[in-house]
């Protein structure tokens, strides 16, 4: 499938639920965390709406679903441990989602720059990335920790769009959430959203120029897009 060129494109792409399915890792860290305090474990099935909001985030919510009060104050040490855990399993069962490689491969061929905007941390995204393989698609990966605010703020996509080179003026967001969707909006981009990844609201209920059930779909959009904004 081929386009016109896309040079002086930027596209930043979302990780959790938008490139790679992160649930069995980050709720197997949240288990065997839980076990470890013999409460019991949450089913990923029930579980994954807990993933896309960050560590932090997923351990509150999964300890308040395992039946436990969360301990505010127990909180820091119960962060570094999962961090600490998660790190060692990143990517054991966690996978990319069907066409993720090829659809890179060919957006980058046809000029397109890049990159990752996620809420996960620098460190642990770069980890996940360099596992499965896919770093050098990206002019850069930029995480929370290295924007001044994170998504939903519009100004983490313009910052991970100007770290890789590229113009804010001439980017798209391609993620799965509310969060991507607003961010997009704050940062005036166009915003393609995936269906299967991980959002607390129905993508198709969000304000977004498209939305796609596989990756194998988002060349010709990109293609519409480029072309019209």
């Amino acid at each position: 499938m081929s386009g016109h060129e896309l040079t002086g494109w930027t596209l930043a792409f979302d990780l959790d639920g938008t490139l790679v399915e992160t649930a069995p890792d980050l709720i197997g860290t949240l288990n065997r965390l839980l076990a470890q305090r013999g409460l019991p474990q949450v089913p990923l099935a029930s579980a994954r709406h807990l993933v896309g909001h960050g560590a932090r985030a997923l351990l509150e919510h999964g300890f308040q679903e395992a039946g436990a009060t969360w301990d505010e104050a127990a909180s820091p040490a119960l962060f570094d441990a999962f961090i600490d855990d998660y790190l060692a399993h990143i990517a054991d069962e966690s996978r990319l989602y069907d066409g993720v490689v090829e659809t890179l491969g060919r957006l980058a061929a046809r000029g397109a720059i890049l990159c990752v905007a996620t809420n996960k941390r620098t460190d642990l995204s770069v980890a996940l990335i360099e596992a499965l393989g896919l770093t050098h698609h990206f002019a850069a990966i930029v995480g929370p920790d290295v924007v001044s605010a994170r998504k939903p703020s519009g100004a983490h996509l313009r910052e991970a769009v100007l770290k890789a080179g590229g113009d804010p003026a001439r980017a798209l967001m391609i993620g799965d959430s509310a969060t991507d969707a607003r961010a997009a909006r704050d940062a005036s981009m166009p915003c393609v959203l995936v269906s299967f990844g991980y959002t607390d609201i129905p993508v198709r209920e969000l304000d977004v120029e498209a939305v796609i059930d596989r990756f194998d779909e988002l060349e010709p959009v990109i293609d519409r897009l480029t072309i019209t904004t």
